[in-house]
């Protein structure tokens, strides 16, 4: 029996700080004329305070039982919730930290710990209960389908089409995780779509049909999108097909995990020293609480134009710490500052992100990114994909040390603040008029906080035959390490080799051919497979042996632990196999091994609970 046709194409973004929800109606949707729109979200914002927000604040918060009074925290679909999200958990971690699980997303996709463990929040007494960033994101994504259902129950969401937002650097063990921390919400006809994507199409659907007149062949369009916990990078490219304009992915960034978090840190160690000059020093404690103070007044800051100061207050731990509570602020030239010159800084085109060697023991943490200049991340990007766009004809000037944008498309909470977007544009600038080439122009009217939505809800109706859209594919080639057959030698490990099973730009919902390659495959103890990605090599196809590789060219990804099953033979035998990649129409892998006799199929489920 056929699913029942959607009536609404809804597009959901589950950010790092704030998650949002819009839909397009596709029966009142024809050609460039979308109905298009972003929903409120019900939410608490304080105890017995029930408001309705187009941006649900991506924070849970683990009250004590007799914190709040009953009834504090009813929804209108919930009288008795079991945990407490949005604006209420953000404001009530604000002043108790270690009962705040925040930056769930960016667990999410950190492949060292166990992302279905409750280990959040990190520092959390023993007294606290614990939540896993899977289950933290069911609940996000379960408020968003409660939200849903309230306001629509003659169209229940399990019904429609939803267009679930990933970053574009997710790999394929993060994409999975995501995916099914959807199903277990309730999100049942889902896809997956890249933000920097999703926010083009934004950009695409509020012009009306304009973008023709603002892009055209031979354009590079670098989609700059520095949000909540990550920085996104990626470049389309404008061509021509059938006598019509066309867009296409054509190079991602690597995860780069630097956002407003780094932000609101790098602002509240500034306000901590400055207390710390007039005597009063806070512990660890008081700087997590100072963090989110400081997320706060930025956010007041950057929005608010005759706002030139924002009082934070730091709480004490008890009535007998002298002096209680403390009292600072937060002005808007600090926030300026340092934003700008800490983490985009004026940096030559060549300059690489700097790198330190890493202590031999460190807390258990996430892997932020080493450098904190997204100008120097952005610069590495560029050059590295100098030849993106070389198969789709277009030519890059002669002497030129990157690839040339030509235009520029902001998305973001943090480039809603203007002085940052112009300081990217500077920098962007002055690396193209050293390279001789005119400076990008910015595209104007994205709607930073909801773009990525909005633009889900968009490809919706696009995908459908009602719009445009971004041609794309798998963002990387993708390789299987493949041990090599060599005597046991005392200190030396086999060398691996690195088997292309997936090339670049291979489509969601397709499979590649089998590489021509036999190889043996372990049944019936645990093994573990290692998956590298490249980004550059587009030439590659499956079958492509690589034995020595550069590490700009190679990626390791997260180790893939399983126990296949034996299917009738013994414990440890090494099968002969030819491998399969596919690829879901969620856009995660899934690599088959078939055998040289017999008709099992052996598949390769990524390790979504642990590295």
């Amino acid at each position: 029996m056929s699913e029942k046709t959607a009536q609404y194409a809804i597009g959901v973004d589950l950010g790092t700080t704030h998650c949002a929800l819009s839909f397009v109606d596709l029966d009142l949707s024809e050609g460039e004329e979308v109905a298009h729109e972003v929903m409120g979200l019900p939410q608490v914002v304080a105890p017995g305070e029930l408001e309705t927000r187009e941006l649900l604040p991506s924070f849970l918060y683990l009250p004590h039982p007799q914190e709040l009074p009953p009834g504090a925290a009813a929804l209108p679909w919930n009288e008795t919730p079991a945990y407490v999200v949005g604006e209420i958990a953000r404001r009530l971690g604000a002043q108790t930290p270690l009962r705040l699980v925040s930056s769930a997303k960016s667990w999410l996709c950190h492949p060292g710990v166990d992302r279905k463990g409750a280990i959040l929040p990190t520092d959390a007494p023993e007294e606290v209960s614990r939540l896993s960033p899977f289950a933290a994101s069911v609940q996000y994504l379960a408020h968003l389908r409660e939200a849903w259902n309230h306001a629509h129950p003659e169209a229940p969401f399990a019904e429609q089409d939803v267009i679930l937002t990933v970053p574009a650097s997710f790999d394929p063990a993060a994409r999975e995780l995501t995916a099914e921390a959807a199903k277990m919400a309730g999100y049942h006809r889902l896809t997956l779509l890249e933000e920097p994507q999703a926010a083009l199409y934004s950009w695409i659907a509020q012009t009306q049909g304009g973008w023709r007149d603002q892009v055209k062949v031979g354009d590079v369009i670098l989609v700059v999108d520095v949000g909540g916990g990550t920085t996104d990078l990626s470049l389309i490219a404008v061509h021509e097909q059938d006598g019509t304009l066309a867009l296409e992915r054509v190079a991602v960034g690597e995860h780069i995990l630097l956002g407003g978090d780094n932000m609101d840190l790098a602002l509240a160690y500034g306000v901590a020293a400055k207390l710390d000059a007039q005597g009063k020093k806070l512990d660890p404690w008081q700087l997590r609480a100072l963090t989110h103070g400081c997320r706060a007044a930025k956010e007041q800051l950057l929005a608010g134009e005759g706002v030139d100061a924002v009082p934070i207050v730091v709480p004490s731990r008890g009535s007998k710490l002298i002096g209680g509570s403390l009292r600072t602020e937060l002005t808007r030239d600090e926030v300026h500052r340092t934003l700008l010159d800490g983490f985009f800084p004026e940096v030559d085109v060549l300059a690489k992100p700097a790198a330190r060697a890493r202590g031999a023991l460190t807390q258990l943490g996430l892997p932020y990114a080493q450098d904190a200049a997204v100008t120097r991340h952005l610069a590495a990007f560029l050059t590295k994909q100098l030849g993106a766009t070389a198969e789709l004809g277009f030519e890059s000037p002669e002497g030129a040390r990157f690839l040339h944008p030509t235009a520029i498309l902001f998305n973001g909470g943090v480039l809603a603040a203007r002085a940052v977007a112009e300081r990217i544009e500077r920098v962007l600038a002055s690396w193209l008029e050293a390279d001789g080439a005119p400076p990008a122009r910015v595209l104007e009217g994205a709607d930073l906080s909801r773009a990525v939505a909005r633009g889900a809800a968009y490809y919706g109706y696009a995908r459908l035959g009602g719009g445009v859209r971004i041609r794309g594919g798998m963002a990387q080639a993708f390789y299987v390490g493949v041990e090599t057959a060599m005597p046991a030698v005392p200190g030396i490990e086999p060398p691996v080799h690195a088997l292309c099973v997936a090339p670049f730009g291979l489509e969601e919902g397709t499979a590649a051919p089998a590489p021509p390659q036999e190889l043996g495959l372990v049944v019936g103890e645990p093994v573990r497979f290692r998956f590298f990605g490249s980004s550059v090599r587009r030439d590659d196809t499956p079958g492509t042996l690589l034995e020595r590789w550069r590490d700009d060219e190679l990626v390791e990804l997260g180790a893939i632990e399983a126990d296949l099953p034996t299917q009738g033979r013994g414990a440890g035998e090494v099968v002969p196999v030819r491998l399969r990649a596919r690829v879901s129409e969620l856009g995660t892998l899934l690599l088959e091994a078939l055998p040289r006799q017999g008709d099992e199929v052996w598949k390769v489920e990524l390790d979504v609970r642990s590295s």
